[in-house]
């Protein structure tokens, strides 16, 4: 592996120190002898523990029991690795090829929705891509300004309405505007809570209508999830995938306070791949999602 290499994969890493240090615990007990029940056990609680879910910890186990000839912590962090990055499936990357693309970010109040906008957008400018912004959620004044703030810092275009306008105009009109100005991506704002769920998810589900009656050639639906959040990241998975069929996800705050099994669990019970983790506030410290370097990352040694 050369992730090591790169400062957003030390970063990762630092912030996965807790549940490397107690996997790597777990393991030191395989002293030259086959796994058994017990040790079988300390390994699903550790990975319950990490934010994996029982069902998935589970899954992981039942795997590592078939596995034979495992007499070494070696042995048994390879076999989990290899475990592991199986469930997590190969990396997909957001798509924003053809041009004209959207991308439309979802995801409930303090995830980091609108800095996840602003890593996006900073990554497809230095791509050497044209990039728009659309201010939707208009239910929230400071969302709007924050959202400028950003595309003034960025150098961006941004379409914006009055607070408390309809996002649907937003949306209509941000789309006739990259059509105008031949921008090759238009990313899109929404919003995180109104007075009910139904009342969200009816907003939202109207959005992609506006969107898919365009026929953009390119089109992504991503949902911010707080990996710290843990158990809590897979209902609003469910929620949000239910109403507009989400196509990728990207997890924030893998800074220290998420403990990184959360992804297991969403792979098996919500199975949308995760695109991109962010690891601190700065432009940069948003990755695409590579699953082997995640593993890496999140075991000892």
């Amino acid at each position: 592996m050369n992730g090591g290499a790169r400062p957003w994969f030390a970063r990762l890493r630092e912030s996965l120190t807790r549940t490397r240090d107690t996997l790597a615990l777990q393991l030191e007990t395989v002293t030259g002898r086959a796994l058994d029940d017990a040790v079988l056990a300390e390994l699903e609680e550790t990975l319950i523990l990490a934010d994996a879910g029982a069902p998935a910890a589970a899954a992981v186990i039942d795997r590592l029991r078939t596995e034979r000839g495992l007499r070494t912590p070696a042995d048994v962090r390879a076999a989990l690795a290899r475990i592991l990055r199986e469930m997590l499936g190969p990396p997909v990357p957001m798509r924003v090829d053809p041009p004209p693309a959207v991308i439309l970010v979802l995801g409930v109040n303090g995830t980091g929705k609108t800095t996840t906008i602003a890593k996006l957008a900073a990554r497809l400018r230095a791509d050497g891509r044209t990039v728009m912004l659309a201010a939707a959620d208009t239910f929230r004044a400071a969302a709007i300004e924050q959202l400028a703030v950003w595309a003034q810092r960025l150098g961006v275009d941004l379409v914006r309405h009055q607070p408390g306008g309809d996002p649907g105009a937003v949306v209509f009109d941000a789309l006739t505007a990259m059509r105008a100005r031949s921008i090759d991506v238009l990313i899109v704002d929404t919003a995180g809570r109104l007075h009910t769920k139904v009342n969200l998810m009816e907003e939202l589900r109207k959005l992609n209508r506006i969107i898919a009656r365009e026929a953009p050639p390119s089109m992504e639906r991503l949902l911010v999830l707080d990996a710290s959040t843990g158990q809590n990241a897979i209902a609003q998975a469910r929620l949000f995938h239910e109403a507009v069929e989400v196509t990728g996800l990207v997890l924030t705050k893998l800074d220290g306070t998420a403990k990184g099994g959360v992804l297991f669990a969403i792979a098996r019970e919500v199975e949308l791949p995760v695109k991109f983790v962010g690891t601190g506030e700065g432009l940069d410290d948003l990755a695409s999602f590579d699953p082997e370097e995640f593993v890496e990352a999140l075991l000892p040694g």
